[in-house]
């Protein structure tokens, strides 16, 4: 944040050109993506919010899907659920968690508890119930006791995240964090953090499972052609499960119907066959 300075929001209409230039290239998802995104518009003269964008956006035509990149749980307003009405609205929110700890949020600075963070979840899953969360998560910050890690983990596993992303704190000056003490030793911090990745591995298997034997929408990412016009393909169902599924057909950019048939044995992906 010291380098990057205050949050400054793309006007609409920039935006809405970006997204006629993506259709214009046959870009099947569009995906919202800042440093900030819940805080877009704030900083206009009249002041908007990401409602006022999710409404404008989603009345454009021509795309299948929208995804929202990163929110700060606080930016998140209980009432944007009414957008999931709108069924090429993904149904995948990655909100940053960072600690479980009430103790160590706030001295990170983190303006959220962890019953907030929780009663946020329960009602996102109360009008979604199959909605995708993914999270992130710091470990070895300046004066994490071993009791702070254990409350992380513990509520960690209460969430049922679909996934997340561990981070090892690295100290940097210029940052209220550079000056603390009780510095986290190195190995500690990452045996941590090795700890929190197995918890979200185990989370998101179970996550996915809800998934097998379902027929779902896949957009293929990307592909192998293995010869004799066979093709292993990558890809994404809305609620961001990998997929993994072969073809004699090339499917790149394309959305196809498919059945998950059970878990990849190496990674952290479904295979599915195509309808």
């Amino acid at each position: 944040r010291v380098a990057r300075g205050r949050s400054r929001s793309r006007r609409l209409v920039d935006i809405r050109k970006d997204i006629q230039a993506a259709l214009a290239g046959d870009a099947k998802e569009i995906v919202l993506t800042g440093v900030q995104l819940g805080g877009w518009g704030k900083d206009f003269e009249e002041p908007q919010g990401l409602a006022d964008l999710l409404e404008d956006l989603l009345k454009i035509e021509g795309y299948e899907r929208l995804r929202l990149s990163s929110i700060e749980p606080w930016d998140f307003d209980p009432s944007l659920m009414g957008f999931w009405g709108d069924q090429r609205l993904c149904r995948h929110l990655h909100i940053p968690l960072q600690a479980g700890n009430d103790r160590i949020l706030k001295a990170m600075g983190r303006p959220i508890t962890t019953q907030q963070f929780a009663d946020l979840l329960a009602y996102i899953r109360q009008v979604v119930p199959e909605m995708a969360i993914t999270t992130d998560v710091i470990t070895g910050f300046p004066g994490e006791s071993e009791e702070d890690f254990a409350n992380t983990k513990a509520f960690i596993e209460e969430m049922h995240f679909a996934g997340g992303h561990v981070f090892t704190f690295s100290p940097r000056p210029g940052t209220a964090a550079y000056q603390m003490k009780e510095h986290v030793p190195s190995n500690v911090a990452k045996a941590r953090n090795a700890f929190l990745r197995e918890v979200f591995h185990v989370s998101g298997y179970a996550y996915r499972s809800q998934f097998v034997g379902e027929t779902m929408q896949v957009l293929w990412e990307s592909g192998t052609n293995t010869g004799e016009n066979r093709w292993q393909w990558s890809g994404l169902t809305d609620t961001y499960i990998r997929v993994l599924s072969e073809s004699n057909l090339n499917l790149w950019n394309q959305i196809s119907r498919v059945v998950l048939e059970g878990h990849h044995p190496r990674r952290n992906a479904l295979l599915g066959r195509i309808v």
